[in-house]
């Protein structure tokens, strides 16, 4: 490991690595095929899911916050109630108030960006290995949730109205994330600029992967049931965990 990502297993944050992104697109797709199955399957609606999820995701983010240490699951999980509460809350400004995909993303671009501004003004810097104590937390978890939301706004426009449908959605979401992998290799563009950026291009492209997993057939979906791809998904969000874990385990051995 590098020293940087040594240095993480001392804050409340994973080390950024490719087995960090491929679990948040896990995470990401779960957040929603699991919220559809809530307000959709189940017929509970976009308002009352979203009170659901954002009940379980203020009770994770408490013991989050009081945590000392990275906690892998709790931090996990934590992320995945926050991307099912914005898939969730979502889908009730766009379709329930009608502001629409392309006026929800446009109010959530500008969240993020209001957030990620002021945690810069207060604490001088946005780095995600920074978050150390709790109001920092409290600005990390804000931008998250915020780009949770609007990456289920901008995967819906992208598919549906722009016309690109699920695959196409795909295909420009992956291609755009390839683009921050290789800026990152290949360029000194500012590390934490690209993280934030990779970080919300990721919830997009779950969004557009979920709607094509669960969607109909007639829609260009492949009409899977949500519940069995939310399970499946989680298996393999736990699988990720698992394989984090042992590796922190090794590093931590590898320093004493």
């Amino acid at each position: 490991m590098t020293s940087t990502e040594l240095k993480q297993l001392r804050v409340k944050v994973p080390a950024i690595t490719g087995l960090f992104w491929i679990t948040k697109i896990f995470a990401t797709t779960f957040g929603e095929t699991g919220g559809d199955a809530l307000s959709m399957s189940m017929n509970l609606g976009y308002l009352i899911s979203t009170f659901i999820f954002a009940s379980i995701f203020i009770v994770l983010l408490f013991f989050q916050i009081q945590a000392k240490i990275y906690r892998p699951y709790l931090y996990w999980a934590t992320i995945i109630a926050s991307t099912t509460v914005g898939t969730t809350l979502a889908d009730f400004v766009d379709r329930s108030l009608g502001i629409g995909y392309l006026g929800g993303s446009l109010i959530l671009i500008s969240l993020v960006l209001i957030s990620l501004f002021s945690w810069y003004q207060v604490e001088g810097t946005i780095n995600p290995y920074a978050v150390q104590r709790p109001r920092t937390e409290v600005f990390y978890w804000l931008t998250i949730t915020f780009s949770q939301t609007l990456g289920t706004a901008l995967g819906d426009w992208t598919s549906d109205s722009a016309g690109l449908g699920y695959t196409g959605g795909m295909v420009l979401f992956i291609s755009l994330i390839a683009l921050m992998a290789i800026l990152y290799v290949f360029t000194s563009v500012n590390r934490t600029v690209l993280f934030w950026s990779t970080f919300v291009l990721t919830r997009p492209l779950g969004a557009v992967v979920g709607d094509f997993l669960d969607k109909p057939i007639s829609s260009g979906g492949l009409d899977l049931s949500r519940f069995t791809a939310s399970l499946v998904l989680l298996i393999a969000i736990l699988v990720c965990i698992y394989w984090s874990t042992r590796r922190d385990q090794t590093a931590a051995k590898l320093m004493h």
